[in-house]
């Protein structure tokens, strides 16, 4: 979870998903893959991520800039999750690309 708040602009990539009962091993090893293999995107910033107790995921990822976002998308092992969500992991899923004006952190010390 990020600890302080990125210099504006930048842009916060939204994931909201609903998950199956299906292949939780499998969807975590996949998670845990992806989350070491962003970190390598240009101008990947950082990731927070949340599930509640009903089942609804979060996860937003924030990148300096649409180039950024753009080579995730297209990397070849995301694009294999993508397809294996669909097939196994997912009930429904959307993303959300949003531009951020403005950002500010709080941390108790």
């Amino acid at each position: 979870m990020p600890t302080s708040a990125f210099e504006p602009p930048y842009y916060a990539v939204v994931f909201t998903s609903s998950r199956t009962d299906h292949d939780p091993e499998g969807y975590d090893r996949t998670a845990a893959r992806l989350s070491a293999l962003v970190r390598d995107i240009p101008g990947f910033l950082g990731e927070d991520f949340a599930r509640s107790p009903g089942g609804l995921a979060i996860s937003v990822a924030y990148f300096r800039d649409l180039a950024g976002i753009e080579e995730w998308r297209r990397h070849p092992e995301h694009l294999e999750a993508k397809r294996r969500g669909r097939e196994r992991w997912y009930e429904r899923y959307a993303i959300h690309i949003a531009r951020v004006e403005h950002s500010h952190a709080y941390k108790r010390e």
